[in-house]
This record gives structure tokens, sequence and C-alpha cells, in this order.
């Protein structure tokens, strides 16, 4: 059973405050008939459809926003939803956008600052990846306890800067960790209990969009890197400055072999995470099930929905 943690087990940053264009995005989203939540997610390649599991659900495609860009990338449908698991009020990103895509640091993190301006106190992060390790099969779960930033050049000193400068000043360096043990234990708990295999591990962060060299692969190995990707860095990192609560998580799609190389196509990609969606699945309800008795943070500016 999920257990609820004590206020001094998971350090807390200096909080930063969502950049004013999300508190309108999250003003055009409560009108239209969305909720707050206090638990948010972003559903990675191919996991989308856990969305659809909740009760009370209202959905709003990204760009009516007004703030969210329209991801190009496959399997992320770009949709807001609101809706509740267990009573406890969620809300979900269907897929996300990436560097890749030719998006700056900024908006790789709007979808963070959106959820922090309505409401939400911890955030569950979920991304397809390349697996490592040789003993790793595909459907794998890896929680991450740390990573390894490739792109920290592209986007550190971005934040902040550009078109949301102004009102979103520079924030300091997050100087408490990431990923917390507790939350890293709970999740890794909470999907071997549904029978995945499930450990924790180093989330090694790359650009894209194409996949590794057999070079790249043996050096990330060798480096302390369990499993690599192309997002979820920056929403972490922004995420802790909000203040959230982090818990990250790959599905390994695919298993490196340096020495026998195969081609990965973006629908096995997909077809591989869905499969590890009851995992994912778990690792939300211990979300939900460790979360404090009602306590809410409110940001300056912050929303209030109405009855």
């Amino acid at each position: 059973m999920p257990h609820a943690l004590a206020d001094d087990a998971v350090a807390r940053p200096r909080m930063a405050v969502p950049r004013g264009g999300a508190q309108e995005a999250a003003a055009r989203f409560l009108a239209a008939g969305g909720a707050q939540g206090r638990v948010g997610v972003v559903l990675g390649t191919g996991l989308g459809e856990l969305a659809d599991r909740l009760s009370e659900v209202f959905a709003m495609p990204s760009q009516e926003t007004g703030y969210l860009p329209a991801s190009t990338a496959i399997g992320h449908a770009g949709r807001i939803v609101s809706g509740r698991l267990g009573g406890m009020p969620v809300v979900v990103l269907q897929g996300r956008v990436h560097g890749y895509e030719g998006f700056p640091a900024d908006v790789l993190c709007r979808g963070v600052d959106l959820l922090g301006a309505l409401g939400v106190e911890h955030l569950l992060l979920t991304n397809a990846a390349g697996g490592l390790d040789p003993q790793m099969q595909p459907g794998d779960l890896v929680v991450l306890r740390d990573h390894i930033d490739f792109v920290r050049l592209c986007h550190a000193s971005d934040i902040g800067r550009g078109s949301g400068a102004r009102e979103h000043p520079r924030p300091g360096r997050v100087q408490r960790e990431t990923y917390m043990p507790p939350l890293v234990a709970q999740a890794v708990a909470a999907a071997a209990g549904a029978g995945y295999r499930c450990r924790s591990g180093v989330y090694l962060y790359v650009r894209g969009p194409t996949y590794e060299t057999r070079a790249e692969y043996r050096m990330f190995r060798r480096i302390g890197g369990d499993v690599v990707g192309m997002s979820t860095v920056p929403e972490a990192i922004h995420a802790r400055r909000l203040g959230m609560q982090v818990t990250a998580a790959s599905v390994v799609t695919n298993v490196a072999n340096p020495d026998a190389m195969g081609v990965t196509q973006a629908h096995q990609v997909c077809a591989a995470a869905a499969h590890a969606a009851e995992g994912v699945w778990a690792m939300l309800r211990s979300v939900v099930g460790a979360l404090h008795p009602p306590k809410r943070t409110v940001f300056a500016g912050s929303l209030t929905q109405g009855s």
C-alpha cells in the first residue's frame, strides 16, 4: 500500500512562479469546463490512453489553451485532460513537445508551467526510452533516480529568457535532488506490485531526433546511463523549481545492442510503451494514495476554480 511521506522526507526547493501565459491558459481551460488538480501527469509516447481511465473527464486540444503548442511527434495526442482518480483531482497532458521539433527550452516547459498554474503539487513524468543494459527487455520500467544531461548548453541558459524573460526572471540553480529517493522507491514498488519488471536508473537526455550510433550507445552505458531519451529532464528540473514533487519513469521500448544494431520504428516504440501502461497506471495510483490530506500551494496570481 502507498504510504504518505512526511514533510521532511521530500525536500522542497525555493519556489519559482508559473509564467503569466500559463495563468491565462489555466483560466481559459477552467472557463471551458476543465478542473484544477493536485496530481499532474505528462504521458509520453504510447501512453496517452491512460488519460481516458479517469472519471469526470474533460479534455481540450492543447492548442486551444493559447499557450501550449501542437506536438508533431508520433504517439502524442496533444490534449490537456482533467479528471479524478479515487476522488483525487488529476490533470494530464497527453503528449509533449520536444527540442528536436524545433521548440526552444522555455516552450518545452510550458506544460509544466500550466500544470503549476492549475495547482499541481506532484508531477508524474513518463517517457519511452531506449534501454542501455543488454539485460533489459522491451516493456521494462525504469524509475529515474538521476539523469545525465547532454543538452545542458541548449536549455540551461534559456529558461526565463527569450519571449518569457520579462515575466519570468531566470531562476537560480536547483540545489536539491530532482528525484527524491522515497518517491523513487514508492514508484518501483508500485510497478513491481503490478507484475512489471521495474528498477531505478539513470536517464540520459539527448536532443534527437535520430537514434544513437554504436559508439554513442557504448559511451552512454560506460558513463552510467541506464536508458536514453529525448525529453523529461527540462520538465523535471522546472517542476522542482516550481516546488512540485517529481516522479519520472521510462518505458523501455527497445534495447541497444551495439554489436547487432537493428532498425527501430516509431510504431514499434508506441506499441512497446502501450504494453507497459498498467505499470505506469500503478505508479499513478501510488502517487495519488501517498498524497497528504488536501493542502494546496497557492502561487501568486493563481486561479481559484469557481463552484
